[in-house]
């Protein structure tokens, strides 16, 4: 739908679905849902009949012109809707400049936007905005979750919003598909579930994209790593070891998973295999493959594990999988014993043990009647380091393990801590002191380093 369809479909001063109550109104109801509690707010738009009618006048307006969606959205077509929104609005009696502003941008995130969280998707020190309810919607700021004076008006209204991120991707959500991932045009990643499965009202979470990538610096800045630790994950990616990075939800593995692949050399072919696409890989090689939901048939599924076995015909000399949780586990070690080093993927797991416990479970995901003995030697081949990363309590991302995979004794899988993040106790503020250091021991694939032609520091294991 053009950008003029979508205004004229939310035109008028009627009630539509979407639209919110008029000033002093109790918010719409799906008839289940109590009135606003602990965490929730009321939430009516006094601004709701001047925005109706000066959305009437824009539409008749023969002063601007509307061009096609995609002119719309660049930087200069936006202003200019935004200065005749303004122009309309200043005729409207008994608005002052400061009003005349603040409805225009509300107008412009609704027409063009996405309606009251444009401000949050705006705001770049946040990371996530979690909408549970209509009248409840969280952020994440700095690590630590806030509660914010945003909301929409109707369970009617958060689901425009679902269709407008979904349906230009070719997915649906309904009663028959209550759930759905995709994502915002700047890459970042949105999962929605309606009722009858979220009960208080259709729910949004959106981790969002970083406009500008994080690099390696910013990552020691923040204190996640140290320039030690760069400098030896740089020479293992270029090395072209298998890394894993583990980590539980929101600990940041995509963003270290990210910040290796920077390492990868720019004359290597890259094949990104992800569910929702969220790498920002720079290199100029680089083929990004995504999953694909099944239609309202039921068909036309793709799943990462078909992904990564086409992977492997599509000649990459690197494979970075987003994150591994089925039965493509084993297709993907297979690849890493089969010629296909320096590997890249991420797990959700507590620790490098519990790691490698995740890895033998989704091995057997596969379907395939293989061995534990069987499984763990393929691990053990094929994986040389793991990452393992942590969101404390502070809402600090570090990563806690930098451990190397040595190899089988007997049924064990022996792993060496590299480098290890000790807390150190806490400031008054809350937060946690600590500092990372190396255990002193040199890993066994260090000649791999040095075979690559690649020298660390005499230190950096001191």
């Amino acid at each position: 739908m053009s950008l003029y369809n979508r205004l004229k479909a939310k035109s008028g001063t009627q009630s539509v679905p979407g639209s919110p109550p008029p000033p002093g109104s109790p918010a719409p109801s799906s008839g289940r849902r109590p009135a606003p509690g602990a965490g929730e707010r009321h939430y009516a738009d006094p601004y709701r009949e001047v925005k109706g009618r000066v959305r009437e006048r824009l539409i008749n307006d023969r002063e601007f012109n509307w061009g096609e969606d995609q002119q719309l959205l660049t930087e200069e077509k936006k202003e200019a809707l935004k200065k005749r929104l303004e122009a309309l609005l200043a005729e409207e009696p008994g608005l002052s400049p400061l009003q005349v502003s603040e409805v225009g941008s509300m107008l412009l995130a609704e027409i063009i936007g996405f309606g009251p969280i444009q401000v949050l998707l705006d705001d770049p020190e946040v990371s996530e905005i979690m909408i549970n309810s209509p009248r409840q919607v969280y952020i994440e700021r700095k690590g630590k979750l806030e509660l914010t004076g945003v909301g929409f008006a109707s369970d009617e209204e958060v689901v425009n919003l679902i269709e407008k991120i979904v349906t230009p991707l070719g997915r649906r959500i309904d009663e028959a598909s209550p759930m759905v991932d995709a994502r915002l045009p700047d890459g970042s990643r949105v999962n929605a579930i309606i009722p009858p499965l979220a009960i208080k009202g259709p729910s949004v979470t959106i981790r969002k994209f970083a406009r500008d990538p994080f690099q390696v610096d910013d990552l020691i800045r923040f204190g996640t790593l140290n320039r030690k630790m760069a400098v030896f994950l740089e020479s293992c990616v270029k090395a072209r070891l298998n890394i894993i990075v583990s980590g539980g939800t929101g600990s940041g593995k995509t963003t270290t998973l990210n910040i290796l692949s920077s390492f990868i050399p720019e004359d290597e072919r890259i094949v990104t295999i992800e569910d929702a696409a969220e790498l920002q890989l720079r290199q100029a090689h680089v083929v990004s493959l995504e999953t694909r939901p099944p239609n309202i048939e039921g068909r036309g599924e793709v799943t990462i594990r078909q992904l990564v076995k086409n992977a492997l015909r599509m000649r990459p000399d690197r494979i970075v999988v987003g994150e591994v949780r089925g039965g493509e586990t084993l297709d993907m070690l297979q690849a890493m014993n089969t010629g296909h080093d320096g590997s890249l993927t991420t797990v959700h797991a507590n620790g490098p043990r519990d790691m490698l416990s995740r890895l033998e479970t989704m091995v057997l995901m596969a379907g395939m009647d293989l061995p534990v003995k069987a499984i763990r030697e393929q691990v053990a081949s094929a994986v040389d380091l793991i990452l393992q990363q942590a969101r404390l309590k502070d809402g600090t991302r570090r990563i806690t393990h930098i451990t190397e995979v040595q190899g089988m004794e007997g049924d064990v899988i022996v792993l060496q801590d590299l480098f290890l993040f000790e807390g150190q106790g806490l400031t008054r503020e809350g937060k946690i002191l600590g500092q990372h250091r190396s255990t002193g021991i040199r890993p066994r694939f260090y000649e791999r380093l040095e075979a690559s032609g690649l020298t660390l520091p005499a230190d950096i294991f001191a």
